[in-house]
C-alpha cells in the first residue's frame, strides 16, 4: 500500500460525521450534510483539480491490492450501525422535531453515499459475495432493484430517450426525479421478465430477482417495526426517500443534455467518455469513490474505482459533484451555467458513424 491510497480514507469522514451528529443532537444533529453541502463544496472552489491518471504499469498491482475491496467492504457494517443509532435517537422521544427532521437528513445522505454508492460500486463487481454486499447496501434505501436496472438497463440505453436516468436538456431536477424514480422501477421489472422468458423460467417464479427483492425488502421492514416500532418505521422511510432524492440528483447532473447518436440501421452508437459528465475536483471524487469520473465508468463499466481515468474528451463539471447537486435544485441557474458547456451533439458522432 501507497501512502497516497490513505486518502480514501476521507470517505469515512461522513459517517463519522453522521454519528456525532445522532449522538451529540442539537445543531450538530445534520452531521454529514455539513460535510457534503457545506465543507467539501466550499474546499472545492480552492483546491487544485487533479486530472492525473495513473500509468499503464502501475494499474495491475493497484487492481490487485485488497485494501482498496476492504474500503468497500466496511461500508456495510458501517450503515447498519449508524441505522440503528439514528433510529434509537429518533424513537427515543428525548428529541425535538428539529433534530428528529434534520437526523433524518443526515441518514439519508448516508444511505445515499455509503449505502447506494458504494453499493453501485460493488454492483458491477463478478464475485457473489461482492453482489450480495450491494443488495445489503441498497436496502436501506428501499432501492435494491437498482442493482437489476442499473447494470442492465442504464447501462444498456445511457445518454439516449430509452433511459429513464439520464437527463434531457432542459429537463428540471424535480421532474426527473419523478420521470427516473418511476421509469427505473418499471424498467427493472421488464427486464428481469426478459431475462426469464430466455432463460426458459415464467416471470412469477422464485428466479425473479424483483419478487425476491420484494421479499427481502418487506421482511427488512417488518424488522424495522418490530423493533423500533411504527415510528422507526416512518423515519427509516423518511430517511430511505432523502437517499433515493441525493442518488437521482445525481444520476441527474452525470448524464445531463447528453445523447448518443443514433445510425441510420436504427442502433445507438457505442457508449463513449462524451456520453457523461466528469469531475476531477479530488476531494468529491475521494469522497464517493471516484464516482465523479464518470466517463471511464460508463465507457468500460467493469473498471474498479481505483483505476478510473481522465479522458480529454469528456465533459467537464465546473465543480464538484457535491457543488453540482446544489446548483442543480435550482434550474434556471443550472441550465446557464451548464447549457453553453454542453458538447457539440455533431462533433463526435460524425467520426463514430
Amino acid at each position: 500500500m501507497y501512502w497516497k491510497d490513505l486518502k480514501y480514507f476521507i470517505a469515512y469522514v461522513a459517517p463519522i460525521s453522521a454519528w456525532l451528529g445522532f449522538s451529540w443532537g442539537g445543531w450538530w444533529s445534520p452531521g454529514s450534510i455539513y460535510v457534503a453541502f457545506g465543507f467539501i463544496p466550499l474546499l472545492e472552489l480552492v483546491l487544485p483539480i487533479d486530472p492525473g491518471n495513473i500509468s499503464d504499469q502501475q494499474e495491475p498491482s493497484r487492481l490487485k491490492r485488497r485494501f482498496f475491496d476492504v474500503l468497500l467492504w466496511i461500508n456495510v457494517p458501517i450503515l447498519y450501525v449508524l441505522l440503528v443509532h439514528y433510529l434509537k435517537q429518533t424513537t427515543s422521544g428525548d428529541l425535538v422535531v428539529g433534530e428528529q427532521i434534520a437526523m433524518m437528513f443526515n441518514m439519508g445522505l448516508i444511505m445515499g453515499v455509503t449505502g447506494i454508492n458504494v453499493g453501485h460500486e460493488l454492483g458491477h463487481r463478478t464475485s457473489v459475495f461482492e453482489r450480495g454486499l450491494a443488495w445489503l447496501l441498497l436496502l436501506p434505501a428501499l432501492y435494491v432493484h437498482f442493482y437489476v436496472e442499473h447494470n442492465r438497463g442504464h447501462h444498456r440505453w445511457v445518454a439516449t430517450d430509452q433511459d429513464p436516468a439520464s437527463a434531457r436538456k432542459g429537463e428540471w431536477v424535480y421532474t426527473f426525479w419523478i420521470r427516473s424514480m418511476i421509469g427505473s422501477w418499471i424498467s427493472a421489472w421488464k427486464i428481469e421478465a426478459a431475462r426469464l422468458r430466455k432463460a426458459g423460467h415464467s416471470s412469477v417464479s422464485a428466479h425473479n430477482q424483483m419478487i425476491q427483492i420484494q421479499v427481502i425488502t418487506i421482511i427488512y421492514l417488518f424488522l424495522i417495526q418490530f423493533f423500533f416500532g411504527w415510528l422507526g418505521l416512518v423515519y427509516a422511510f423518511g430517511s430511505a426517500l432523502i437517499g433515493v432524492l441525493l442518488l437521482e440528483t445525481i444520476n441527474y447532473i452525470e448524464h445531463y443534455g447528453l445523447r448518443r447518436a443514433k445510425r441510420e440501421s436504427g442502433q445507438y452508437e457505442q457508449v463513449q467518455p462524451w456520453h457523461s459528465w466528469n469531475s476531477d475536483h479530488e476531494l468529491g471524487r475521494i469522497f464517493l469513490y471516484e464516482l465523479t469520473r464518470h466517463s471511464d465508468h460508463h465507457y468500460r463499466a467493469s473498471r474498479k474505482y481505483q483505476v478510473l481515468r481522465h479522458f480529454q474528451d469528456s465533459p467537464q463539471l465546473p465543480m464538484g459533484y457535491p457543488g453540482a447537486m446544489i446548483l442543480s435544485l435550482v434550474p434556471p441557474l443550472w441550465q446557464k451555467i451548464i447549457d453553453p458547456l454542453l458538447p457539440d451533439p455533431h462533433q463526435h458522432s460524425e467520426s463514430t458513424s
